[in-house]
């Protein structure tokens, strides 16, 4: 091995142990979340030299918002308390879409509807990253499938795999039915433009009809 191998080997070293020991005396007191080491999650070969390389999970996560979920991190509350801080661009000289308007999703369904919150997303991602591949972005374009969530994709893409599990139900499916139709109908009404006429109702219907008995037959002749 030569000098500069060395040198940086042993720089790259001394960096993980300094972060190891910041996140380590980051950890709340009475936080009993475990995470497993990287040589035995079942998912990276245990005789690889990366496992002697890599951030252990422990480290990297124990000092950012708990959760008893997935890979327990509250990652929005982690990022609104200013303990994470996401580069929005490898390159500064773009510019940063945000959008946070909630979308009511799930309307004809059994379950609760779904309150989507572009504000949780939109400082992780770009527009592009979910329109319109996965989704188009006019409210019932897309057919939204548990079928095709659970299989990775659509939501699945990230939610099991780095955000919080499917298992959650309640953290999506959180809206009573009253309660979103409610609110879209008060959506609605705000997005009418002043002084716009109601519109005029079609003239109702006879509630009985008209009888044939003798008289009837009497006025004809």
């Amino acid at each position: 091995m030569d000098l500069l191998s060395a040198i940086c080997r042993w720089r790259l070293v001394l960096g993980l142990l300094c972060l190891g020991l910041f996140a380590t005396d980051h950890v709340a007191a009475g936080d009993d979340r475990e995470w497993q080491p990287i040589a035995n999650d079942g998912l990276r070969d245990p005789k690889s030299p990366a496992v002697r390389i890599l951030q252990q999970p422990r480290d990297a996560l124990s000092g950012l918002a708990p959760d008893n979920a997935g890979n327990q991190v509250r990652w929005v509350q982690a990022l609104k308390e200013g303990q994470i801080n996401p580069r929005s661009f490898l390159r500064t000289d773009r510019k940063w879409e945000t959008y946070d308007k909630d979308v009511l999703l799930n309307l004809n369904g059994g379950m609760p509807v779904v309150r989507f919150p572009h504000s949780a997303h939109t400082p992780w991602l770009d527009c592009t990253n979910c329109h319109d591949h996965l989704f188009k972005k006019k409210r019932g374009a897309t057919e939204i499938s548990m079928f095709l969530i659970l299989q990775g994709e659509q939501c699945g893409v990230c939610h099991g795999a780095v955000a919080f599990p499917l298992t959650e139900c309640s953290r999506c499916h959180s809206v009573k039915r009253s309660d979103a139709m409610a609110e879209l109908e008060r959506e609605a009404a705000a997005a009418k433009p002043a002084g716009a006429a109601e519109p005029t109702s079609p003239p109702s219907a006879p509630t009985t009809p008209p009888t044939s008995g003798p008289a009837q037959r009497d006025k004809k002749k």
